[in-house]
């Protein structure tokens, strides 16, 4: 079936060719990313609000009314997030991340993810890049360029106004309470009560501690310096997300009115849909890489 001249085209060689001619380059990530790795989405077919209440479960009221039951649901998403492993999708972002490798491809070129999600995989796979690459390479790039907009699963945070001691903890179980509450979670049985003393406490001043996530209605981190990125991008990536959480869901919409292009890879139709110049249906893990890897072969 042929495209219509407003149908967002799926030429994978004019991506690419578009790819190579961009200077300022951001990708938009959501939970389809990290879905390949076992971790669950969100609003997609069997996604964790369709099975779990966002708002008894993600939001600062809801720590305030039990905190007993959102630790045990972060305690499940830390589990799952830890028996999880970057898949090809997140390794294709991090060698894009990496100069020398990018030169090849979009000579030129500055990159910058921009992660909804909070399960760490993005930074693993860079890691991993880094630490198998030369010397060289890993002399010049000290940091990805990453920002994780709603925070870490593996950030630990005091809620004392006069602490807020932010520490990265991956331990499993974080605290002995919670061990085997996981199971529960996933089968969606009575949940345990788990009494304040016994949830995870400040390292520093021993206040009630709470997952270092972003929460419905609370400010995503590193707006300013994003923004700026968004302002200056010519192509912006819009990677297994459904584009209905704001401000992330705005990205792309704001490129494309700057005279950028739009690129979505996603298993299903979206929202962004609506701004892209590029759509590639799909697995990202399978058009992803392609996308980021054959573009070399044009050099």
């Amino acid at each position: 079936m042929a495209e219509s001249e407003d149908s967002p085209s799926s030429d994978m060689l004019a991506f690419q060719q578009t790819l190579r001619s961009s200077k300022h380059i951001i990708a938009v990530a959501g939970a389809g990313l990290s879905a390949a790795s076992g971790i669950p989405t969100f609003r997609g077919k069997g996604g964790m609000w369709r099975k779990y209440d966002a708002m008894s479960l993600a939001t600062p009221e809801a720590f305030e009314h039990n905190p007993s039951r959102v630790w045990q649901f972060y305690h499940y998403r830390r589990e799952k997030a830890l028996q999880a492993y970057p898949n090809v999708a997140h390794f294709a972002l991090a060698a894009f991340s990496i100069s020398s490798i990018r030169e090849k491809i979009a000579p030129g070129s500055t990159f910058t993810l921009v992660t909804q999600n909070v399960d760490g995989l993005s930074r693993r796979a860079w890691d991993d890049v880094i630490s198998k690459a030369d010397s060289n390479i890993q002399e010049t790039e000290k940091e990805p360029p990453l920002f994780e907009m709603h925070g870490r699963l593996f950030d630990v945070v005091c809620t004392s106004s006069s602490c807020q001691h932010r520490r990265l903890d991956f331990s499993s179980p974080i605290c002995p309470a919670l061990a085997g509450t996981e199971a529960e979670v996933e089968a969606g049985t009575v949940e345990t009560d788990i009494p304040l003393s016994q949830l995870p406490r400040c390292s520093k001043c021993g206040a009630l501690a709470r997952p270092g996530v972003v929460w419905f209605g609370e400010i995503p981190h590193y707006l300013d310096e994003i923004d700026k990125l968004v302002e200056q991008a010519d192509l912006c990536l819009v990677v297994g997300t459904s584009s209905t959480v704001y401000p992330a869901a705005g990205y792309a919409e704001e490129v494309a009115m700057n005279g950028g292009k739009v690129a979505v890879f996603n298993l299903d139709r979206s929202e962004g849909d609506t701004d892209a110049d590029y759509l590639f249906l799909g697995p990202c893990e399978l058009t992803l890489p392609q996308a980021l890897t054959f573009a070399s072969g044009n050099a």
